[in-house]
């Protein structure tokens, strides 16, 4: 089986049993599980999630028309802000829509025909998030309204959503959860359902699912309402890999830098924005007696496209293969082509093996970005 570097490879197998997790726990807590195109929008990959998931949440037209065409359903659509010249569109594509804050209610709320769901995202001001980058928590943040400033619901108002959680547990959960009765509670008993957004990591090793499904479920019969669920990394989490190769070794100032033909900040810009240190399938990131250490270095012309110190058990040379694990959620999203370097190809390894080479990039694509 021949793997293009750089390649990004989806397995099969591994998808479908997150899925089928996933499945399990929607089906036991009587809730409803979407998918976040934010975290995986691999969408060659939908036919296989359609079998065990019917919807997916957008927050921009262009997700909303994904979720049109490659789920085959109307989008649970949230945006921090509509824009005038696109909103009657994602009404038209979308079964719920969810805003912001009042005064994006107030300007829009007549332009929603009476079949689509209404929402509201509110803030319950916890979360378990370290990172300030991803905590949409605090209680001066831009996302969600908090609760001095919604006292009762407005009209036609039949939801509420939230989202502060990030690759979190079921515990995080439940401490978000008393924190959004304690400031929500009085809504609840008007409202039909409850979003409670991403960040639930359930599919991770050591993911205490029994929890995750008694939480949902005493929540649910406690206020009567259906839940909602829209994890992102969880769909894919540990589902495939970046393949890469060695270009050049370079040597400066005592430290050697491999050189590999990717890029951190066009390919996997959470490890500088977080900054996240994947695992490597040949090496180890974290130092190792008698191995050998490497900074691993992009092919961009940024300074800083690199990730400190990897150790590999025999020296690196031009052509070997670096293969970052785990980075389908989160990271096919985000690319660029920044520096006109090569976007990845795309892959998914099948069941039975072989290898299905979804998409390589070329120039046009490049050029197709800008004007």
């Amino acid at each position: 089986m021949k793997i293009p570097s750089p390649c990004f490879v989806l397995d099969e197998k591994k998808l479908i049993r997150n899925l089928e997790l996933i499945d399990s726990v929607q089906k036991s807590a009587g809730i409803e599980i979407i998918m976040a195109f934010k975290g995986f929008a691999m969408w060659s990959a939908f036919p296989i999630v359609k079998q065990y998931i019917q919807g997916a949440t957008a927050s921009s037209l262009n997700e909303v028309m994904l979720c049109n065409e490659e789920m085959g359903v109307k989008s649970h659509t949230y945006c921090v802000a509509y824009m005038d010249d696109e909103f009657d569109e994602i009404v038209s594509r979308s079964s719920h829509i969810t805003f912001n804050s009042l005064t994006q209610y107030h300007k829009f709320i007549d332009r929603v025909p009476s079949d689509i769901s209404v929402g509201l995202r509110v803030n319950p001001e916890w979360s378990d998030v370290e990172t300030d980058l991803y905590n949409p928590s605090s209680p001066v943040s831009r996302l969600g309204i908090t609760s001095p400033n919604i006292t009762e619901l407005p009209e036609r108002v039949e939801g509420l959503h939230f989202h502060v959680l990030c690759e979190s547990n079921s515990k995080a959960l439940e401490h978000v959860l008393e924190s959004f009765e304690q400031k929500f509670g009085h809504l609840l008993a008007h409202i039909k359902w409850v979003n409670m957004g991403g960040g639930h990591l359930m599919t991770r090793e050591g993911y205490d699912t029994d929890h995750l499904v008694r939480l949902l479920s005493d929540f649910k019969k406690k206020h009567n309402v259906h839940v909602i669920l829209e994890p992102g990394s969880a769909f894919a989490w540990q589902t495939g890999d970046l393949y890469t190769t060695v270009l050049d070794i370079v040597e400066n100032g005592g430290k050697k830098t491999a050189i590999f033909d990717g890029s951190f900040t066009c390919h996997m810009p959470d490890c500088l924005e977080m900054p996240y240190r994947p695992k490597l399938e040949n090496g180890s990131d974290t130092e190792q007696n008698g191995w050998y250490p490497y900074r691993l270095g992009g092919v961009s012309c940024l300074a800083g496209d690199f990730l400190d110190d990897y150790w590999f058990e025999k020296p690196l040379s031009p052509g070997d293969s670096i293969i970052f694990k785990d980075m389908i959620h989160y990271t096919m999203v985000k690319t660029s082509t920044f520096n006109g370097v090569k976007h990845p190809s795309i892959g998914i390894l099948r069941k039975d093996g072989s290898l299905d080479l979804i998409r390589k990039f070329g120039y046009e694509d490049f050029k197709n970005r800008l004007s």
